[in-house]
């Protein structure tokens, strides 16, 4: 289910709440991945912004979405 961006919490940041860009329209959890949608495009100065509260994560821009890839999963 999409929410608002800032008002999502992020497992990671159980101690206070992911501020998700200002032109987050929606935000979906997809497993251990987050996908944001924003209401134009994003730019780089938001892409920093979500890489901050993901610093251990992949978080790549492209145009109106913002993904956080989730964790890689170990080799078998």
């Amino acid at each position: 289910m999409p929410h608002r961006g800032n008002e999502v919490r992020a497992e990671e940041d159980l101690a206070g709440t992911v501020v998700w860009p200002a032109d987050t329209r929606d935000l979906s959890r997809i497993g251990d991945a987050w996908v944001a949608t924003a209401t134009g495009d994003f730019t780089p100065d938001d892409l920093t912004q979500v890489r901050r509260h993901f610093p251990d994560r992949h978080v790549t821009l492209d145009g109106d979405t913002i993904t956080v890839w989730p964790h890689p999963t170990p080799e078998r």
